[in-house]
């Protein structure tokens, strides 16, 4: 941040939209640490989250707005320029920043970045944004699209193949119509919800409908209750919480059981499970195959009184070395994260449907080896943060296909039993594996895109199941 002539909290929504361009950051974890290096305070600290944010989320619509007012693809402007016009872009088209300020500033980051040569270039391409308003801009750019997905890619700032994918999940529960309301949700920036730690925090007010351990942060701002809690309340996502708490409610705990949070980081879910182990007289260990999510397991979990191993090893061979030896285990799994698109607004453009495929081999992989580890009787939670279907049913329907040791266990009434309040849980109107999953919606329950099936390890002894691929 070299220049005193632009604006503090611009430096530091520039620094993070440069940061996901150039390093695959992710926003959420970079922008708070940029804020408080940078002494922002409440109000400049809101105006960078909203220019970071804001520019994240509308990136593919602003591209195409950029091109068109620069007349060369957005691929040919250098990567410095290119992030300084999206945010210029976003300061003229969708805040309340006056258009000489949203101009000035973004072509004084550029030629701080890059040079008084580029300067020239950005002032020129944003000065032609500037001369019309956003609902022209929208017009013009939909009336250049080839399809309809198209269109409603670029008005709604999301890939046409996420549009797709997301359509074929509300298909599958006969909620196609839903669409638009779900692409909107993913544009609205959640409100911060907290969870208290079950017996050792109780939640304050307001309270989340769903959830027992959920509430809302008052006045938004989070760090107060957080700072008086010693570790026993802190951010997360209610969806986040009805899952760990699902896990623990499948079936009636006995004491002594063994749990295993087989994908932990960062550690939220492990928080929640550590808790009601407590509760219940049960032992939880952890895993986390990368080093530095593991050790924010390790912090989640360290201020409860109770031991909660960390594991630092790849999820298939920890497991693998662990047969028929626990009675619960929470596969949340590395997914697409489209479940996730209002809080981690760059993910929508760091995936591609190229992803999907080698995403699925690991999800099933790890369901397969949890299975493996499971006692006869045990329950194994598959979850991921994401509803695309070959994510979540296709994986799962895939296991219980080829396996005969497990059973379906109906997901979406333990979730009901969980929730506090009535909750919408769309059937998926087929006998298939899989069917008896649960699938939230931001749009329709106000949480991330949460998925969540349930298998029980048989107590039988049935045929064996067919051989796995890389079962040599």
């Amino acid at each position: 941040m070299s220049s005193t002539s632009i604006q503090p909290a611009r430096w530091v929504a520039y620094d993070v939209i440069r940061a996901v361009s150039d390093d695959d950051a992710y926003a959420n974890l970079l922008l708070p640490k940029l804020i408080g290096e940078a002494g922002l305070n409440t109000a400049d600290a809101a105006l960078a989250t909203e220019l970071a944010y804001g520019t994240l989320r509308r990136r593919g619509t602003y591209d195409a707005i950029i091109a068109e007012a620069a007349g060369r693809p957005v691929d040919e402007i250098d990567p410095p320029v290119l992030d300084a016009l999206r945010l210029g872009a976003h300061q003229l088209l969708a805040t309340r920043v006056a258009a000489h300020a949203a101009v000035n500033e973004s072509v004084n980051l550029v030629a701080a970045e890059v040079g008084r040569g580029a300067s020239g270039f950005a002032n020129a391409v944003l000065r032609r944004i500037g001369r019309d308003d956003a609902h022209t801009w929208q017009q013009r750019i939909e009336s250049m699209a080839r399809s309809d997905d198209e269109r409603l890619a670029l008005r709604t700032a999301h890939p046409v193949w996420v549009i797709r994918a997301l359509r074929r999940s509300l298909d599958a529960e006969g909620r196609v119509d839903e669409l638009e309301d779900l692409l909107h949700a993913d544009n609205v920036s959640p409100e911060v919800t907290l969870a208290a730690l079950p017996g050792l925090a109780e939640p304050g007010e307001p309270r989340r409908p769903y959830a027992r351990t959920a509430f809302a942060s008052p006045g938004g701002d989070p760090r107060e209750a957080i700072a008086h809690a010693s570790g026993t309340i802190r951010v997360q996502d209610e969806g986040s919480q009805l899952v760990a708490l699902a896990v623990a409610a499948a079936a009636p705990v006995r004491a002594g059981e063994r749990w295993l949070d087989l994908c932990a980081g960062p550690g939220g879910k492990t928080a929640i499970l550590a808790a009601l182990a407590l509760e219940s007289g049960a032992q939880l260990e952890a895993n986390e195959v990368v080093s530095t999510r593991a050790g924010l397991v390790r912090g989640a979990v360290k201020p409860l009184p109770i031991d909660v191993p960390v594991h630092e090893q790849d999820g298939r061979e920890l497991a693998a070395q662990h047969p028929s030896s626990f009675d619960r285990i929470l596969v949340d799994a590395p997914c697409t994260g489209l479940g996730a698109l209002r809080r981690r607004p760059e993910a929508r453009w760091r995936k591609s449907p190229s992803d999907v495929p080698e995403l699925v081999t690991l999800q099933t992989q790890l369901l397969d080896a949890a299975i493996d580890a499971l006692a006869p009787g045990g329950i194994v939670a598959y979850a991921t943060c994401s509803p695309h279907l070959a994510e979540t049913t296709g994986v799962v329907s895939e296991v219980l296909r080829r396996r005969g040791d497990v059973i379906e266990l109906d997901a979406r009434a333990v979730m009901a039993e969980v929730a506090e309040a009535p909750i919408d849980l769309a059937a998926r109107g087929t006998d298939e594996p899989g069917a008896l999953s649960a699938q939230l919606w931001p749009h329709r329950h106000g949480t991330d895109a949460m998925f969540l099936a349930l298998l029980q390890r048989r107590t039988d002894q049935p045929d064996e199941p067919e051989q796995r691929e890389g079962d040599q």
